[in-house]
């Protein structure tokens, strides 16, 4: 099927959306003259008085309406129908829900009838004008002005509906605080997704880890007292990562903690000691030094705490696995340090060559290259920064071949 190209100053006028507002427009105009029927009247009086009259009345009664909250959602609703705005939220339907919402409502009242009797009356006087012209005696020379006052008349429309659905969108639209809080909601819901998102990565990145670590070495080993031994670990760390999911798909649906009997405790330092005695079972030797005392942490600093030295702890076992690691966590000057250190691999932690296939007790050696600050370091980094603190991940300096993962966080937020 072919398509004729329409100029595009013509284009305006073949639009729906065109005629849709002048329809629009014309419900404003019809109301005044309901009004103007009524009181008034026509009778006797100059068009100057009936004007001055229409609009004195007019504009009480609009502004009686505009207090009535429905009145807004009713507008907005038609506005949306008939206007044809590019998005339908830049016009709200809601209810007034104070006296700012019902004062803008009175104006779009009042602007939306002015515009539209206005646009009303040239209709009238243009038709009257032309039909009196055609029918005098210089009716036929007239008839080549016809095509362009339609096109004047058109664009008359296209103006007067563009500037209607302009003041719909600034008083009908939601109000610079509304858009504000909105804005502010969404972000809060992003950041809320975010940290979600570092949840999952840190417990099921870490689940994932020690099954690997540990259905490779059962396979190497063959032991059955081992076998059973690593069964037990990844059965246990699956529990750990489905509860953790659990909590998470229950905070996704926006269940009140605990409604549906499901949600299970946040992780915290309590839970630190299983979480090492994890990474011994994989093959890594931990030496853990805690020095917290009880109750000092607040709940979220706690939580936070777990989650960074358990993206520590799964590194260690992605990259060098099998190699010692030492862990310490302590209250110091009003901040709490956590370090996680382990001695480096050739070509695991940033470390120089490629990765090979030894590893400890036949547990095989991730390939590739070291570490390169993906997304459980960046996840680290993002949960200081949002705490006030600051995480330093990377080589020792005193060239010792260890990767030293250093985290400080205050133990007041804004401290």
């Amino acid at each position: 099927m072919t398509k004729i190209a329409v100029p595009g100053i013509l284009a305006p006028l073949l639009a729906g959306a065109t005629y849709a507002r002048l329809l629009h427009l014309l419900v404003g105009w019809i109301f005044v003259g309901v009004v103007m029927l009524i009181y008034p009247g026509t009778v006797g009086l100059t068009l100057t008085r009936i004007v001055a009259e229409c609009i004195a009345v007019d504009s009480v009664l609009l502004m009686l309406v505009a207090l009535i909250p429905a009145t807004r959602r009713a507008e907005g609703i038609q506005a949306r129908l008939l206007l044809v705005p590019d998005r339908e939220q830049d016009i709200a339907a809601d209810s007034s829900r104070g006296w700012a919402d019902r004062w803008r409502t009175a104006l779009w009242l009042i602007g939306r009838v002015a515009l539209g009797s206005a646009v009303g009356m040239a209709t009238v006087l243009g038709v009257n004008a032309g039909g009196g012209l055609l029918a005098g005696p210089r009716g036929p020379s007239c008839l080549p002005l016809l095509p362009v006052a339609l096109f004047a008349y058109g664009w008359l429309v296209v103006v007067a509906g563009r500037l209607q659905l302009a003041m719909a969108v600034r008083l009908l639209g939601p109000s610079p605080a509304e858009r504000l809080a909105e804005a502010e909601l969404r972000a809060e819901r992003l950041l809320e997704r975010n940290r979600l998102a570092r949840e999952l990565h840190d417990s099921i990145g870490h689940a994932l880890t020690v099954t690997v670590i540990q259905a490779g070495a059962a396979r190497e080993v063959g032991d059955p007292e081992f076998v059973a031994k690593a069964l037990e670990v990844i059965e246990e760390t699956g529990r750990q990562a489905m509860d953790d999911l659990e909590r998470t798909l229950v905070l996704l649906r926006e269940t009140p903690p605990g409604a549906n009997g499901t949600a299970t405790e946040q992780p915290g330092i309590e839970q630190l000691p299983a979480l090492f005695d994890t990474a011994r079972a994989a093959g890594s030797p931990v030496e853990a030094w805690i020095d917290v005392p009880t109750g000092t942490l607040p709940g979220v600093l706690a939580r936070e705490s777990y989650r960074i030295l358990q993206e520590g702890v799964t590194n260690a076992l992605k990259y060098a696995p099998g190699e010692p690691l030492r862990v310490s966590i302590a209250v110091r000057d009003g901040q709490l340090e956590l370090r996680c250190t382990n001695r480096a691999r050739r070509g695991a932690n940033g470390g120089g060559g490629a990765g090979g296939s030894g590893g400890v007790g036949g547990v095989p050696r991730p390939a590739g290259g070291g570490r390169k600050g993906g997304k459980g370091l960046r996840g680290i980094r993002e949960r200081a920064t949002l705490l006030g603190g600051e995480a330093t991940a990377g080589a020792a300096a005193d060239g010792s071949g260890e990767w030293v993962l250093a985290v400080r966080l205050p133990l007041r937020l804004g401290a």
